[in-house]
């Protein structure tokens, strides 16, 4: 049995990661952790933040694409599926780059929750002060 030609990329956004492969050949439709990505994002918006990449590049429906995502949140794993379709996207076809530059997909969101600071409740967050 052939293996099937892929193209990956990985993409992280807060503490999530993800692994995405497009495949060459197939029937189109995306697979989140084994299960439809209609099943695992049921929030419409997260699924239309990460098929952004493909609507800029003209392929929405046409790919077949299996995605491996651990870690963070939900809005945190669409993030960086997005950033992993992408990548992978580049990787397959190098022209697409200046469509994906210019949509903002191939840029790392560096933002991660700020650590929490010695005498405060949260990072900024300072008790409530009692004058008596």
């Amino acid at each position: 049995m052939a293996e099937q030609q892929y193209y990956e990329g990985v993409g992280r956004r807060k503490a999530a990661t993800a692994r995405v492969r497009i495949y060459t050949e197939g029937e189109g439709g995306i697979l989140v952790n084994d299960r439809p990505l209609q099943e695992y994002f049921v929030r419409g918006v997260d699924v239309r933040h990460l098929m952004d990449p493909l609507k800029a590049a003209g392929l929405d429906g046409r790919l077949t694409i299996s995605v491996k995502v651990e870690g963070g949140g939900i809005a945190g794993q669409a993030g960086a599926v997005q950033l992993g379709i992408a990548r992978a996207l580049l990787k397959m076809d190098p022209h697409l780059r200046p469509v994906l530059r210019k949509g903002g997909f191939l840029t790392r969101d560096a933002r991660v929750k700020e650590r929490k600071k010695p005498g405060l409740k949260r990072a900024r967050k300072a008790p409530q002060y009692t004058k008596r």
